[in-house]
């Protein structure tokens, strides 16, 4: 056995983002944990469908391959045992899914080991774990069901919105309190002062990273910012990402124009964003994570 996963892009998932786990889900609700137990024990040799993130899984794993080295680690965390995560893992199996890590904690949060592992990215359906995940400073994602999957491809779209997410929520604090002009006026200022990091800043670096492994006119991973910011907003953008040294192949400025049709127009696998608006709109074209961080979600705590 390893003794770390060194410098791997680390990505842990919850077993119901990973697989279509809702009959067992409803048993659960229905009649209690025992009920569920007992269910997926009966059906643990019964193939689970894929769920809304396994695109996006497969994808990065398939990344491996590409490279001819192991540089993608996908862990499975979830809150069943390992009693009643056997079947998961024997869907693993069946698909063929390079994944052999795996943390069963029995009905507690998994978060406490995001950090043992070196997680950079969780996704789940669980809101309260992902917040947890977040408030530890973990990139975290609740996955919404609905989104269409891309055609097959061997390409990796990932999309990402900028303020509470790459960007920290300083400037959609000013926004709400004061206004548009105010926003625009505070960041037009503030052009050559980089942004604060947010909580998906290390995944985007690590991806970045991966991305810089492959030949510039061959490489399988896309990204882009689909922004509601526009002119004057901009400029601070820009150079916040050239102070990081991170690029991204696209970048859309919209000024509050809705972002599906961008979305579904650059295909991506999976899209980021922390107002949950946004992504119950987006989620109609594109499978979504929202990221329950920053002012917008603070109502909600």
């Amino acid at each position: 056995m390893g003794k770390g996963l060194g410098d791997k892009l680390v990505l842990a998932i919850s077993s119901r983002a990973l697989f279509d786990l809702d009959e067992s889900h409803r048993v659960y609700e229905a009649e209690g944990i025992e009920a569920y137990r007992q269910y997926q024990i009966e059906h643990e040799d019964e193939v689970l469908e894929p769920g809304d993130a396994y695109p996006l899984v497969e994808k990065l794993l398939g990344l491996n391959e590409q490279l001819g080295q192991p540089r993608v680690e996908v862990i499975l965390v979830s809150r069943n045992s390992a009693d009643t995560g056997l079947r998961a893992f024997n869907s693993i199996q069946h698909y063929g899914l390079g994944i052999s890590r795996a943390a069963f904690v029995g009905g507690r949060s998994p978060e406490p080991y995001l950090r043992a592992f070196g997680c950079h990215l969780f996704l789940s359906t669980h809101a309260e774990d992902v917040r947890r995940a977040l408030q530890s400073g973990f990139a975290s994602a609740t996955i919404l069901s609905g989104g269409p999957r891309r055609a097959a491809s061997n390409e990796l779209r990932i999309a990402f919105d900028g303020d509470a997410v790459l960007f920290s929520d300083h400037s959609e604090r000013i926004y709400q309190t004061g206004g548009l002009e105010a926003f625009q006026a505070h960041e037009r200022d503030s052009a050559r002062e980089p942004l604060d990091g947010g909580p998906f800043k290390p995944f985007l670096s690590a991806l970045n990273r991966l991305q810089q492994e492959f030949p510039p006119d061959a490489c399988p991973i896309r990204t882009a910012l689909v922004t509601a910011r526009s002119a004057p907003a901009h400029e601070r953008v820009i150079r916040t990402l050239r102070e990081w040294d991170i690029r991204l192949d696209e970048s859309f400025f919209l000024g509050g124009l809705e972002k599906a049709s961008i979305l579904e127009t650059f295909g991506a696998d999976v899209f980021f964003d922390d107002q949950a608006g946004h992504c119950e709109k987006a989620r109609d074209v594109v499978a979504t994570g929202h990221v329950p961080h920053g002012v917008s979600n603070e109502s909600q705590l």
